[in-house]
């Protein structure tokens, strides 16, 4: 079984097109700078299929450590 379906491929991949030619923008709505990384314009471009409901698996969660889950119980 796949994890990602093609049209989400394709939204990437026209993500990564918007950040050669310069247009690629971060930031809702597309008013934050420029995107210089490759990383970044491959997280757009999923967001983006996400959004439009491509099959594309959930956003990672962040493990927060032992002492930081301490420190904010405090």
């Amino acid at each position: 079984m796949a994890r990602y379906s093609r049209r989400a491929g394709k939204d990437v991949e026209s993500a990564m097109k918007r950040k050669k030619k310069g247009t690629l923008r971060s930031g809702k709505g597309g008013k934050g700078g420029k995107v210089k990384s490759r990383k970044q314009a491959i997280a757009i471009g999923l967001s983006e299929a996400r959004k439009k409901g491509k099959k594309v698996p959930a956003k990672a969660k962040t493990k927060t450590k032992r002492k930081t889950k301490r420190k904010t119980k405090r």
